[in-house]
């Protein structure tokens, strides 16, 4: 009886630091397992082997900042069967999307000589701003123990088990005293998705929000709570405007303390 073929993965990078990859191939052993369940067939972070799609699995890690980004990842879409993307510039368009809320030309005349020959958008968005996404998986970088249970149920045709709870949960079941009620500093562990393993919190720092909001945040009611703790406007806008600035909930909130 013939051999049943593996299924195609595929490994795209978008504009990003290439962390989220990085996660992938930190995953060593379980990422041999993984290849005996498909082909890697691009993945130019690890090799320069390329075949063609169309591929079953594509993972796509960074956001959309060229107009030659919004061509290409229409046609990675097309070839792809199941498109998952991965960490905050994907899913929200990054840190680098701090830009949304500047003027972009004028940093292009600022810091090149020949303004003129720069092709960019003036935003940073996520890829579900440009193409249909069948999940997204959050975290600057991703958790590698996400990723592989995403690839599981994406190869098993299965919803992935990953948690829409907040980050204070996680502190909960970690033993990790909380921030803000034991020493009075701010933290957006309330508001944020659960997931890194409460790495900040941890190390007796507040939550800065990596893995974005989470399913039902209130961040008026943090805002008030943050206020009360002493933070003024502007040190609320810069909470909510890092490394998810761009996601729905936290670019709301920072745009009521502008």
């Amino acid at each position: 009886m013939a051999q049943r073929p593996k299924p195609k993965l595929a490994v795209w990078k978008f504009s990003s630091c290439d962390g989220c990859q990085l996660m992938l191939l930190d995953c060593e052993d379980e990422l041999l397992a993984l290849a005996d369940q498909l082909r890697v067939s691009y993945f130019l972070e690890a090799t320069r082997k390329v075949e063609k799609g169309p591929y079953d699995i594509s993972l796509v890690e960074g956001s959309i900042t060229t107009p030659h980004d919004v061509m290409r990842i229409r046609e990675v879409r097309k070839q792809s069967k199941v498109l998952i993307t991965l960490g905050a510039c994907a899913t929200a368009g990054g840190i680098q999307a701090l830009r949304n809320f500047a003027n972009v030309r004028d940093f292009v005349r600022a810091v090149y000589a020949h303004p003129e020959y720069i092709d960019t958008l003036t935003t940073s968005t996520a890829i579900s701003d440009h193409v249909r996404v069948d999940f997204e998986l959050r975290g600057c970088p991703v958790n590698k123990h996400q990723l592989l249970e995403v690839l599981g149920a994406a190869l098993n045709h299965r919803k992935p088990m990953v948690p829409r709870h907040s980050q204070c949960m996680e502190c909960k079941e970690n033993g990790v005293v909380c921030r803000m009620v034991a020493a009075g500093e701010a933290c957006l562990g309330p508001v944020t998705q659960a997931g890194c393993g409460t790495l900040c919190p941890g190390i007796d720092r507040g939550c800065y929000g990596c893995f974005g909001p989470m399913e039902t945040p209130n961040t008026v009611a943090l805002a008030a709570k943050l206020a009360e703790l002493g933070k003024d406007g502007g040190e609320i806008q810069r909470l909510f405007r890092s490394f998810n600035a761009n996601a729905d909930a936290f670019r709301k909130e920072a745009d009521r303390h502008g």
